[in-house]
């Protein structure tokens, strides 16, 4: 099992908002520049970008709960909108479900251990669940029920 990140994803409430909000932001940066990727920025730069990159994903928390992923492409220097460094964790496109974990807040990034990430919805028995509306997803996963 490789490497992740665990990541807070504040202000967003479902994995259909950060499709959108993300769609909606790389579709204003292609304006500005025609090869613009999906990033994410953040402060602190991680020490194993290498083993981030061979098959890593960042997990996204919302509402208290890891909810999806998305695989890490690879790292790069930016800066923020203030002028300050910052690193950009390029990142795919593709938002994948998994399984709702509880996940307490925190502040920047964690490491996710492979064996410690929860499943794709998509794979072993229950594979139907990510086919269920986005509603009836959270609901369930709020009565731990997925």
């Amino acid at each position: 099992m490789g490497l992740n990140l665990v990541k807070l994803c504040v202000g967003i409430d479902s994995i259909e908002d950060l499709a959108a909000w993300q769609s909606h932001r790389l579709a204003a940066l292609r304006k500005l520049d025609a090869k613009a990727r999906l990033f994410h920025r953040t402060f602190q730069s991680p020490k194993r970008r290498v083993e981030l990159c061979a098959g890593g994903s960042i997990y996204w928390v919302m509402k208290g709960k890891i909810q999806a992923r998305q695989r890490i492409l690879d790292f790069a220097e930016g800066t923020k909108e203030d002028g300050k460094p910052c690193c950009l964790i390029i990142l795919d496109g593709l938002l994948v479900p998994v399984r709702p974990v509880p996940r307490r807040a925190f502040q920047g990034w964690r490491y996710l251990d492979g064996e410690d990430a929860p499943p794709d919805l998509g794979s072993g028995s229950g594979s139907d669940l990510q086919d269920l509306p986005p509603a009836m997803r959270r609901e369930l996963a709020e009565l731990c029920l997925i």
